[in-house]
């Protein structure tokens, strides 16, 4: 370890490890004590944010062996929790977290956001994670031998098909309205990757699948946003659901896959991506539609981002919205809840076609055809180069680790959680 703990920091963490040990559980526990174990953490955590400011970029490099190594956050984190006691949450810390409901864990994921933020922030380290994080996932690697030889993926979650030169990736929790939980932010990767990878696709296409879900059976459901019930029962975490989904799968959409096969003229390999929304898009699912090269919705269908109501923040959309809509029309959206509805004339800054819902299949085969030319990748590369700068996002995101992490644990969301995941599956 090249660069040792400061003893404070260290007596400052053992002192909240001795106050856990020595308290009941969290629920049980009565508002001096939670006073009291919340003051130590405030001491810690103000210290290990010190100590990063200053050697955020040692510890990384420490880890990486100088940059050779490229860890995934979810290693990262491992490997310092590791490497640097009194920084990270240990495996054991985190498992018991795990297995309790979110309004009764310690709330160890904080100190992720701590770290997690020191290195995204930097400007020498940030980018190296970026760029591992861009790289296809061992499943996927796996699976790919397969999926080019039969062109079809089936998961738990996600069902994809290539046909003419498209990828076809249907999101299919149709007992929860495509509302996004851990397992169906790995599938996506894996298809995200898997497409991407595939030499005969051009296009990738997203759409959500038919429901079973009583109040939408027989209907196709774009998405229900994140898995409420999940996160009430503690199982949406900050590194495994909601930074691996903004740097893993939505960040392949906007930049492609890093790959030694790329082609010796660009680092990685990018292709166009269609979204179809049928019925609703709410929260992550219009999150998605942020990084598309073309959206199209039926009629029928309406948008909403509802962060105020519960509390957390969706994802790069703060990042995203405005340079769609613009400042006002962003605050509508993720401030006050505002629902855009596809037939209303603010729905043009974020769809590119409004169709009726049986002539969706038509639209959606004209997409393709049109982004399949030669000169769309290079275009697109561009505009994406234009539109959002990879030294911006990395920005942006170092700050939502950090702050993501502490609205996991606000009084506010804990409660608001509760009552929706009793309404619905999403939000």
């Amino acid at each position: 370890m090249t660069v040792p703990l400061w003893p404070e920091l260290r007596q400052a963490a053992y002192r909240v490890d001795e106050l856990v040990a020595k308290l009941p559980e969290p629920g049980a526990r009565g508002p001096e004590e939670r006073a009291g174990l919340a003051a130590a953490k405030d001491t810690a955590r103000a210290l290990r944010t010190r100590y990063l400011h200053t050697h955020a970029d040692a510890v990384y490099d420490h880890l990486t062996s100088g940059g050779a190594d490229e860890l995934r956050i979810a290693e990262l984190v491992s490997a310092a929790a590791d490497a640097f006691p009194a920084l990270l949450p240990t495996a054991g810390q985190l498992a018991a977290d795990r297995a309790r409901r979110q309004a009764d864990k310690e709330g160890y994921e904080i100190d992720q956001g701590i770290f997690l933020r020191a290195v995204l922030g930097s400007p020498r380290s940030g980018p190296h994670l970026l760029d591992a994080m861009l790289r296809p996932t061992p499943r996927a690697l796996r699976l790919l031998p397969e999926f080019t030889r039969t062109g079809v993926l089936e998961t738990a979650s996600v069902r994809m098909e290539r046909r003419d030169g498209a990828a076809y990736l249907t999101m299919c929790r149709d007992d929860c309205l495509n509302a996004e939980d851990e397992q169906q932010v790995d599938d996506m990767e894996t298809a995200v990757d898997l497409a991407l990878l595939d030499p005969e696709v051009r296009v990738g296409v997203v759409r959500g699948g038919t429901m079973s879900h009583p109040r939408y059976r027989g209907r196709r459901v774009f998405s229900a946003g994140i898995n409420l019930k999940s996160l009430h029962a503690g199982a949406i975490s900050l590194v495994g659901f909601l930074l691996r989904r903004e740097l893993g799968y939505i960040h392949k959409l906007v930049r492609g896959v890093r790959t030694d096969t790329a082609p010796w003229h660009s680092p990685t390999v990018e292709k166009p991506w269609v979204a179809a929304v049928e019925t609703f898009a709410i929260g992550g699912g219009t999150q998605l539609l942020l990084v598309f090269d073309h959206v199209l919705a039926a009629s029928d269908a309406c948008l909403s981002l509802p962060a105020a109501r519960e509390g957390i923040v969706p994802g790069a959309a703060n990042f995203r919205l405005g340079r769609h809509t613009g400042p006002r029309i962003s605050r509508q959206v993720i401030l006050r809840g505002r629902r855009i509805r596809a037939t209303e004339p603010d729905a043009r800054l974020l769809i590119d076609e409004v169709v009726e819902p049986e002539e969706m299949d038509t639209a959606v085969a004209g997409a393709v055809e049109r982004l399949g030319g030669p000169a769309v990748v290079p275009n697109r590369r561009m505009l994406g180069g234009a539109e959002e700068p990879v030294e911006e996002f990395r920005r942006y995101m170092a700050e939502f680790a950090l702050q993501q992490a502490l609205r996991l644990y606000g009084e506010d969301v804990i409660g608001k959680v509760g009552r929706f995941a009793g309404q619905g599956q999403g939000a």
